[in-house]
C-alpha cells in the first residue's frame, strides 16, 4: 500500500497556469492608460512660444487663461461662445470672484495673433489682475 511517499509514475507535478492571468493583468493596464487623461485641456493642441527661463512652481489657487491657435477663450475649462473682451471679463470675473489677487497664468498657442493676448490682457487689467505669467515650453536646443 502506497501512502505519498514515493512518486506513481502516472502522475504530474499540479502546476498554476499563470497565462489567463498575465492577460487579465495586460488588459487592466491597458484600460487605465487609455482611460487616463493627463492633459488639462487633451481636446486642445497647442504649441507653447518656447523660452530660456527656468520652470517655476505653481500656486495651488490661480486663474488659468487659454488662447488657442484659432484666438478661441478657456477660462478655467470653460471655452468662451465669443471672443469679445466683455464675455472674456465676464468669465474671468466669474472665475475669480472678489479675488483680485490671484495670479494668473496666460497659456496661449505660439501660432495665434497678438491681438488676443493683447485681447486678454485688457480684460484683466480692467479687472484689475496685476500678477500675470505666460506659460511658455522650453527652448528646444537645434
Amino acid at each position: 500500500m502506497n501512502l505519498g511517499g514515493g512518486k506513481s509514475p502516472g502522475m504530474d507535478e499540479p502546476e498554476i497556469n499563470l497565462v489567463s492571468l498575465v492577460d487579465v493583468v495586460f488588459c487592466l493596464i491597458i484600460f487605465l492608460v487609455v482611460t487616463t487623461s493627463f492633459n488639462r485641456h487633451s481636446g486642445l493642441k497647442l504649441q507653447l512660444p518656447q523660452a530660456n527661463a527656468p520652470a517655476t512652481a505653481q500656486q495651488v489657487a490661480q486663474v488659468s487663461i487659454t488662447i488657442d491657435a484659432e484666438g478661441h477663450y478657456y477660462v478655467g475649462k470653460e471655452q468662451l461662445a465669443t471672443r469679445d473682451v466683455a464675455a472674456l471679463r465676464a468669465a474671468i470675473a466669474r472665475a475669480a470672484g472678489s479675488r483680485r489677487d490671484l495670479p494668473v497664468v496666460l497659456t496661449v498657442d505660439a501660432r495665434t495673433q497678438h491681438q488676443a493676448v493683447v485681447t486678454a490682457m485688457e480684460a484683466l487689467g480692467e479687472l484689475g489682475f496685476e500678477k500675470l505669467s505666460i506659460a511658455t515650453a522650453p527652448e528646444t536646443r537645434r
